[in-house]
């Protein structure tokens, strides 16, 4: 039986103090698997233009938050930051969160859990960033932006930066249950 065997980068504690290890530890091993496709979340862009510079040449989506997801009618992505990411190369995806916007609603009025709630929660107990990898990792299959016949690399975070990275095989939304997590490069031992 055939065994290969990588080391995990596991962080004290979550958060954005982790994103320029968590973005160097995501690169090498695009470089050591040739994975040409990745995806990071960033809210405000501060992460996304970080992973445009490193990742520049690479089919690079930056999945923002959707807009009105803190305040009504507003984006969180700064114009900035989006003019940045894009002079690098990389893309940017804004849509509906895979594991939110319904069924949060139906959360919130009836005070009742549904499955892709369900979902989301059980990722959560790898950490905050697990669940946001594979979800961005859907949208950006349901938009078309990466492959899912190939390996990408999902990168995500608890709250600002990135602390999360893994291997993983994507697939559609409609068709999430065929998605593959293949590695965890990095993630945190504690959630707070």
């Amino acid at each position: 039986m055939k065994a290969l065997e990588k080391s995990i980068t596991y962080f004290e504690s979550p958060g954005e103090e982790n994103t320029d290890m968590v973005l160097a530890l995501a690169k090498k091993r695009a470089e050591e698997l040739g994975i040409k496709d990745i995806v990071v979340a960033s809210t405000r862009g501060y992460t996304g233009v970080k992973a445009s510079e490193i990742f520049r040449g690479y089919n690079l989506v930056v999945v923002t938050h959707h807009t009105g997801f803190r305040e009504l009618g507003q984006q969180e992505l700064t114009e900035e930051n989006r003019r940045r990411i894009e002079a690098n190369g990389g893309k940017i995806y804004t849509g509906t969160h895979v594991f939110m916007n319904v069924e949060r609603a139906i959360r919130s009025k009836f005070g009742t859990a549904y499955p892709a709630e369900i979902m989301a929660q059980t990722l959560r107990l790898f950490c905050e960033g697990m669940k946001v990898a594979v979800e961005i990792a859907a949208m950006a299959a349901d938009a078309g932006l990466i492959p899912v016949d190939r390996e990408v690399i999902s990168i995500a975070g608890t709250g600002r930066g990135a602390d999360t990275a893994i291997v993983l095989q994507p697939a559609n939304s409609s068709r999430i249950f065929d998605m593959v997590i293949k590695e965890i490069i990095a993630k945190p031992r504690g959630r707070t």
